[in-house]
C-alpha cells in the first residue's frame, strides 16, 4: 500500500510542478514588469508623448519664427516699439493709444 501511494505521489508531483511553473510564467507574461499589459501601457504612453512632442515642435517653430523676426536684418523698429509698449503696458501720459481693431472697419 505504501508503495502504491509512493508511485501515485510521484505521478502527481511532476504534473503539479509543471502546471505551477506554467502558471507562473503565464502570469508574468501577462502581468509582469515586461509583460503584455506593461507593453500596452508603454505603447499608449509613447503615443501620448509623441502627440505632445508634435505640439512642442509646432510651438518651437512659431517661437523660432518670432525670434527670426527680431533679428537686426529683418527688424522693424516701429513694430518692435509698438509690441514692447503693448506687452509692457507702457505709454507716456500724454499719448493716446488706439488699438488696431478699432481702426479696421468692414
Amino acid at each position: 500500500m505504501r508503495i502504491e501511494f509512493s508511485r501515485k505521489l510521484q505521478q502527481i508531483v511532476g504534473p503539479i510542478i509543471a502546471i505551477t511553473l506554467l502558471g507562473y510564467f503565464v502570469y508574468h507574461i501577462i502581468q509582469g514588469e515586461r509583460g503584455l499589459l506593461s507593453w500596452i501601457r508603454l505603447k499608449q504612453k509613447i503615443a501620448t508623448l509623441e502627440n505632445k512632442l508634435e505640439g512642442v515642435k509646432e510651438e518651437q517653430s512659431a517661437l523660432e519664427q518670432r525670434v527670426y523676426l527680431m533679428r537686426p536684418d529683418s527688424l522693424d523698429r516701429d513694430m518692435l516699439e509698438e509690441q514692447a509698449r503693448k506687452l509692457l503696458n507702457y505709454g507716456d501720459k500724454e499719448e493716446i493709444t488706439i488699438p488696431d481693431s478699432e481702426l479696421q472697419q468692414d
